[in-house]
């Protein structure tokens, strides 16, 4: 396995060298027997070649490289086609900034790259990613199984532009049951992340809400707990679920080992899909018990049937008239150029959960290949059942199904049914799927009408695509942040919130009082502290000019620098997908909106037109008189504030955007302040370590009184010399 560069390379051994290394993290970290086998084969084509140098890398590419070119993207792809081999393996194409355009995984490399030069031939995407290609990586692998496992791990570590993305970043929760051995008295929890703790997962369920059904129901019927080892480690008594008979109480010996075992094996035999035969034992005890006149166990036996019950009773799919325990059913549906992919997940014959993801992917892109490049990142991160049913046969539907039993460690069936149960199963997935996007698509529509009426409104030249709205929250200046939210055709665009810790912000003497956060700008009228004021090297706290001033330089002064650097040719300046638009892919906003009136309007008219980006349209939302919801009133730079109707659709898209600013900012305020709160005011002070901090709080009692004591009172304390008094003196008075 080797890398290749547009430069002739030399060969090389993975043996030490530090490339080696960084591929071991590219490849798939959870597939060990994989990575050994990929390994092993670059070993054995090394030695077999003789191959001992080490390749020679290219150099950094200047940030004078050449504009988007077709001839000189072409250039580059043929010069790598004169060192490829006819085998197997992954290419990557890298744009002149060495960021990856492109991930693909080829049966025979060099015809697969040669048909990159063939430029008449290729879409209009395709010549976009040829201009902006500048180098190319290249990893050859023994088997086209191991290219399409490399190439989905490399797409979603670099998730590159020109490639068919799997949008939905969300992790898949599970339940955990920690450890086997009853001695230590495992729990069942929810998890997310990594599986590599001791125990056992059960999973993936499609949402918090599908596993925290099951753990209740699970609690209900076996009684195992839930808290946390240093919870139980400290309990005297039982707690409230043991009163609500959700918990045997091991914490105080309410149930000996031997009991707790069996709990925990019944639990097991029920989320691996033996329910049956769980209730059979549990039904054949409380008779028992009944015969015998314990009628209180009885009733709790009882009780535990009927959870069971509960939990298998509410399914929408029945997996057991197609025959299945354990599967995964993936359907999708295009429309409107894009595509919704409901996936049910089906374990131990309960169904799970599904969920609706969107992928992104070029309008041209078949249903059958966006099925292909799913399928391979889904699973990247992820055990696949035994059974896969999709809606669409696949091109390389052998070699997908291939490429999972390799990543699962067994045989993994991938069908698409035509007929029978199975089909019945994947028809129904395909409506979900048919049904969550045409919802998606109306919501899209309707979003568009209110972008269009907000650029109507406001006398846009074009509808905005990129909306950024600006808030501010601290409590009396402490623990200042910014926040910016993005809004876009699609809805909010989260993964493209920032925020901004204010930097020059003055120390604050006093302690803050505890109270609810302000709200921003707009919360409390504050009289405008003008240019030269905003301009001091240090805000004031409190100064929500000031703070806005920062924010949006900070903000803006990146945007003015991205663009004058990345300037391109204008037929070629259009070079990302055609689901998204150039501003929003360069982060310039059509729009910028201001938590706040006039004040806050002309801090940001004033910022934009220092940094020459004046041609970007600015507007501040405030609330109405006794500052009710309702009657917002919207400033524009040279008009009279426009108040619209209590009922207005643009009032309610308007008040959604500033409400979900409102709420970034106070969730990141509040989790800085929460952060801050077991650190006290004399840890930022040079000098005061823990005994003088020891010897200043019983001498004074509080970090309050500390701030406000004068030089010689400080000079009393034990410990405390008169440079180290001055010290303090000077940090808490801002003397510098």
């Amino acid at each position: 396995m080797c890398y290749t560069h547009t430069c002739p390379p030399k060969p090389w051994t993975t043996s030490g060298h530090p490339r080696s290394d960084r591929l071991r993290t590219i490849l798939i970290a959870d597939e060990p027997r994989t990575i050994e086998k990929l390994e092993a084969v670059a070993t054995r084509r090394y030695e077999i070649e003789g191959m001992s140098e080490h390749p020679t890398i290219p150099e950094p590419i200047s940030s004078e490289a050449p504009r988007p070119s077709l001839e000189i993207g072409r250039d580059t792809v043929r010069r790598q086609v004169a060192t490829l081999g006819q085998g197997p393996g992954v290419y990557r194409m890298l744009s002149e900034k060495g960021e990856v355009l492109y991930v693909g995984k080829a049966l025979n490399l060099k015809r697969r790259v040669t048909s990159y030069t063939q430029i008449s031939r290729l879409t209009t995407r395709l010549q976009r990613m040829v201009a902006e290609t500048r180098s190319m990586e290249v990893v050859t692998t023994h088997t086209e199984v191991e290219a399409l496992l490399l190439e989905a791990n490399l797409i979603n570590q670099f998730r590159p532009r020109y490639n068919i993305l799997l949008r939905d970043d969300k992790s898949f929760p599970y339940l955990h049951l920690t450890g086997s051995n009853p001695a230590e008295w495992p729990y069942i929890v929810k998890h997310r992340g990594r599986r590599d703790g001791p125990g056992t997962y059960f999973g993936p369920y499609a949402s918090a809400g599908a596993v925290t059904r099951s753990l209740n129901a699970l609690e209900r019927a076996f009684l195992l707990r839930s808290c946390s080892d240093t919870i139980f480690a400290n309990r005297t008594r039982p707690c409230l679920k043991y009163q609500l008979k959700r918990c045997s109480a091991p914490c105080v010996g309410k149930v000996d080992a031997t009991a707790y075992g069996k709990l925990i094996d019944g639990a097991k035999d029920f989320l691996s899909g033996r329910s049956a035969e769980v209730q059979r034992r549990l039904a054949k005890e409380m008779d028992a018990a009944s015969e015998a006149l314990k009628f209180e166990i009885a009733a709790e036996l009882r009780d535990r049937i009927r959870a069971l019950t509960q939990v298998q009773a509410h399914q929408d799919i029945n997996l057991e008239i197609a025959g299945l325990a354990e599967a995964d059913i993936i359907a999708a549906h295009m429309a409107g150029g894009q595509t919704c992919i409901q996936v049910f997940f089906f374990r131990g014959g309960r169904n799970n959960g599904n969920r609706a993801i969107y992928p992104k992917h070029d309008k041209t892109a078949t249903l059958a290949e966006i099925l292909t490049a799913f399928i391979g990142q889904f699973y990247e991160d992820k055990t696949p059942p035994r059974t896969v049913l999709i809606s669409h046969a696949l091109p390389e539907q052998n070699l997908v199904a291939e490429a999972l039993s390799v990543r699962a460690g067994r045989k993994v069936t991938l069908n698409a049914p035509s007929r029978g149960d199975k089909a019945k199963l994947v028809r129904h997935a395909t409506d979900n799927a048919r049904e969550a996007l045409a919802r998606r698509l109306a919501e899209h529509r309707s979003h568009a009408q209110l972008l269009g009426g907000l650029a109507e409104l406001l006398d846009l030249n074009e509808t905005p695509d990129r909306i950024e709205v600006y808030d501010n929250s601290h409590i009396g200046g402490a623990h200042a942040i910014g926040a910016m939210i993005v809004a876009g055709p699609e809805g909010f665009v989260k993964n493209a919130y920032r925020k901004f810790n204010i930097k020059d912000l003055a120390p604050i003497a006093p302690l803050p009082p505890v109270g609810r956060p302000s709200l921003g700008a707009s919360e409390a009228p504050r009289a405008y502290v003008g240019k030269e004021a905003s301009n001091s090297k240090k805000i004031t706290p409190g100064d929500d000019y000031g703070m806005m001033r920062e924010v949006l330089t900070r903000r803006f002064s990146r945007l003015a620098k991205a663009m004058d650097t990345q300037e391109t040719d204008d037929s070629m300046s259009n070079t990302i997908s055609d689901n998204m638009s150039d501003n929003m892919a360069k982060g310039k906003p059509g729009l910028v909106i201001v938590d706040g009136g006039a004040g806050q309007l002309s801090i940001a008219v004033e910022v934009l037109a220092d940094l020459g980006l004046d041609q970007i349209p600015v507007v501040g939302v405030a609330k109405g008189p006794d500052r009710n919801a309702g009657r917002e009133r919207i400033y524009l730079l040279g008009r009279a504030p426009i108040e619209l109707g209590p009922r207005d659709p643009l009032l309610y898209f308007i008040q959604r955007l500033r409400d979900e600013a409102h709420r970034f900012a106070i969730g990141t305020h509040r989790a800085k302040r929460s952060k801050a709160i077991g650190q006290s005011p004399l840890d930022g002070i040079t000098g005061i370590g823990a005994k003088r901090k020891k010897a200043l709080l019983a001498h004074f009692g509080s970090a309050r009184s500390v701030s406000a004591a004068g030089l010689k009172d400080l000079a009393a304390v034990n410990g405390i010399s008169d440079a180290v008094a001055r010290t303090i003196y000077d940090y808490f008075h801002n003397i510098r």
